[in-house]
């Protein structure tokens, strides 16, 4: 199996893009990771396009050959194929690029994830989110997204003691992140207050700890690490790869608060990577509730089970923390276009590794890891990447 560098990343501003089609932010993604691999379109193999729903939310189907017909792929019949995974869609985008480039299959991939959320409104995009989860035992019967995790927040908070000021303080520390990234849909810091007084969405979790609809695209570029230096200099390998499954629904689980496809893929990656939790410096972790991070931390291994809000609590998870998580603000500050998010993850990362990210830069960053997840945990990806 061939080694497998990053040599481009390229996205998109996160938030409300009301002048901006989805066809428009794929592309300007896309174009952007090529301009930073130094590569042109004739030496693009295959595209991989993330995306959970582009059916209802802007009713197009068929966007692998919409994505690739308009970024010039078409004339040469370049293969271009969608990734559905739910959230986890562009996570599991990449992973199909890396396994496609590592086989030898192909030498050059572009991978990239899009969604266009707001064109419907916030009740129907709540509706279209649901339907990642069990539509027969959960949904149909009123357990939206919020409520499910609402369910494993309160669970957590009796078995651990995790507290409501810790979840916010998930949401607090993402936003000051937030705050110092130019592309998030959030730049504003905010205090546990104003998580705390916010409105009630399902108990205990109220707006701010939910991260929003949003329109977004990202997208990098993959190539043999051999051919690297070619392209880039300063290349980033993806050293280590790891995809798990878990029930659909809740009631199937021995433990809701506890993600076994989480602990499963970090445990395949990490073994890939022969690497350990105390050799990551930063992670981009899947918060798009305040309770996941908290859950990410733990079962990614880099906290004991029911020491995340502890540990987030204690500042152990912020820019000068023991591990630095969602430096980008996250899916609740940066954003969350669901198509896009395993991809812009990625995009954080490998800026970090070059040491490139500004005010909000990890100090001597050279291994990060990136976890994207489906539905309510039935899907994990991680990736750990490092400076070559």
């Amino acid at each position: 199996m061939r080694r497998v560098a990053v040599i481009g990343v390229g996205d998109t501003e996160f938030g409300e893009l009301w002048d901006s089609s989805f066809r428009d932010i794929g592309i300007k993604a896309g174009l952007s990771a090529v301009a930073d691999a130094n590569i042109s379109a004739d030496n693009i193999d295959a595209l991989f396009v993330g995306n959970m729903s582009a059916g209802r939310f802007i009713e197009q189907e068929h966007i692998a050959a919409l994505i690739g017909d308009y970024a010039g792929l078409a004339r040469d019949n370049i293969p271009s194929t969608r990734i559905e995974a739910a959230g986890a869609s562009g996570g599991l985008a990449l992973r199909q690029g890396f396994i496609a480039v590592a086989s030898g299959l192909h030498d050059i991939v572009v991978v990239g994830g899009a969604e266009k959320m707001t064109d419907v409104s916030d009740e129907e995009s709540a509706v279209i989110q649901s339907s990642a989860a069990d539509q027969e035992w959960e949904t149909v019967l009123g357990a939206t997204f919020p409520a499910l995790h609402a369910l494993i927040a309160k669970r957590h908070m009796h078995e651990y003691g995790t507290t409501r000021e810790q979840l916010a303080d998930v949401a607090v520390k993402n936003h000051r992140h937030g705050s110092l990234n130019p592309k998030a849909q959030f730049q504003r810091e905010i205090t546990r207050e104003t998580v705390m007084s916010s409105p009630m969405v399902s108990s205990p979790l109220r707006m701010f700890d939910c991260a929003p609809s949003s329109d977004g695209a990202a997208a990098v570029v993959l190539c043999p690490l051999e051919q690297a230096k070619k392209y880039t200099e300063v290349p980033v390998e993806i050293v280590g790869s790891g995809q798990a499954s878990d029930y659909l629904a809740l009631h199937h689980r021995k433990d809701i608060c506890t993600m076994e496809a989480t602990k499963a893929a970090a445990k395949r990656a990490f073994a890939m990577a022969s690497l350990a939790q105390k050799d990551v410096d930063l992670a981009e972790v899947h918060d798009n509730f305040t309770i996941s991070e908290i859950l990410a931390v733990e079962d990614l291994g880099f906290f004991k089970k029911g020491e995340g809000g502890k540990a987030t609590e204690a500042g152990l998870t912020g820019l000068e923390g023991e591990i630095a998580v969602n430096t980008s603000g996250g899916l609740k500050a940066r954003g969350d276009p669901i198509g896009a998010t395993g991809l812009a993850q990625v995009v954080e990362i490998v800026t970090q590794l070059r040491g490139k990210a500004g005010k909000r830069q990890v100090k001597d960053a050279q291994v990060g890891l990136t976890h994207n997840v489906g539905g309510t945990g039935a899907t994990a990806v991680v990736h750990i990447f490092r400076r070559a």
